[in-house]
């Protein structure tokens, strides 16, 4: 069977989320499918261009009009389902429903190709609040476009999202990927977190941070430090976690690395003792979601704190659960719970060995 795994954007090394495609696309190989991607590009010279891999679908060329191409032309992207006779198309939502992605979904369903689509986040109103007019229009067409669908792919526990029935899986993991952590610390003097992420405000690091404030107070010998790895995506962001910084003076005790991938990000998780998942997303309406981080987190072997609920992880020895709400972080119950994990890194990595991507991908596989 071929398939074409379809992105509305372009793909960075760094980025957690380009990552993961590689991944499931890679996993959705090993089922048997013969898979080819597509994706939206921004060169720098600001051509815009439709790419298949890594050749060039269609050149949509530079300014206001590329741009309005990209939004509502998708006939390269049809003719190439035809010609190539793709049978599966595994689509990411861009949160993007409207009159032209329902007609690409009819299309494709034309030419007898099965389509699914994949909703990251679930629910996500929330999450989009700052871009009202997007929400609005995305509000009022998404309906209709999951109606055309064979199935919606979803991390969280809804048997059905706008009228269409899901296929429920777990963000998953490329094991040959992610190292295994190598460096245990004593931990007798010093507590190192670690939280990466592309930070947005669900995230919540603003609670560690204010935590490390009410600990620092109290003048106490022994010091935390907190790791920041990712890029701060607004304002937002900047005022819940950059100012505080300044303002508790607790620059010496959290640093903002910033985005890193590769060897500087594996030399950071290997000073780290414990690693932070997301401590808000009651913020953006969500309880219960299977984040990937989580799972890379176990993965590399780590023990880590999150708030919501993730059924994978619920009664894992090593994890520390927070209240899904705005108090700040007990720095003094982190460093107990970390004094006390016996745990090796192996054999946290051993306990999500179900959580491949193969057998997650494999799941829609089978189920379409």
């Amino acid at each position: 069977m071929r398939a074409l795994f379809l992105v509305f954007y372009g793909f960075q090394e760094y980025n957690g989320i380009s990552k993961k495609i590689r991944y499931q696309v890679n996993a959705l190989k090993q089922c048997g499918l013969d898979v080819h991607t597509c994706y939206y590009e921004v060169c720098e010279n600001g051509e815009r261009q439709w790419m298949v891999d890594n050749n060039i679908l269609v050149d949509l060329g530079k300014g206001i009009i590329a741009k309005i191409k990209k939004r509502i032309s998708f006939a390269p992207i049809i003719r190439y389902i035809r010609e190539e006779q793709i049978s599966l198309v595994y689509i990411r939502y861009y949160h993007n429903a409207n009159p032209f992605t329902i007609h690409l979904v009819k299309a494709i369903k034309k030419l007898g190709a099965k389509v699914v689509l994949e909703i990251p986040t679930y629910p996500y109103d929330q999450e989009f609040i700052d871009q009202k007019l997007n929400l609005c229009i995305d509000k009022i067409f998404r309906h209709d476009l999951c109606k055309q669908l064979n199935a919606i792919v979803t991390f969280s526990n809804d048997v059905m999202i706008f009228g269409q029935r899901t296929i429920r899986i777990s963000n998953g993991i490329d094991f040959s990927s992610i190292p295994l952590r190598q460096q245990i610390h004593t931990m007798e003097n010093e507590l190192h977190l670690i939280g990466v992420a592309e930070i947005h405000f669900w995230h919540g690091f603003d609670r560690i941070i204010n935590g490390l404030k009410e600990y620092y107070t109290q003048n106490p010998t022994y010091k935390v430090y907190f790791h920041i790895v990712g890029n701060l995506s607004g304002e937002r962001e900047r005022q819940e976690i950059e100012k505080p910084i300044h303002t508790y003076g607790l620059s010496p005790y959290v640093v903002l690395h910033g985005a890193k991938h590769g060897n500087e990000l594996d030399a950071l998780f290997e000073k780290a003792d414990f690693a932070v998942g997301s401590l808000a997303r009651h913020r953006s309406g969500i309880q219960n979601i299977k984040t990937l981080k989580n799972r890379e987190y176990a993965a590399r072997g780590f023990g880590f704190i999150y708030s919501e609920t993730d059924d994978d992880f619920e009664r894992m020895p090593y994890i520390l659960k927070a209240p899904a709400n705005e108090t700040p972080i007990e720095i003094s119950k982190v460093i107990a719970f970390c004094k006390k994990q016996t745990l090796p890194p192996q054999e946290i990595r051993d306990s999500i060995r179900n959580l491949s991507w193969k057998e997650q991908m494999k799941k829609v596989y089978d189920s379409i």
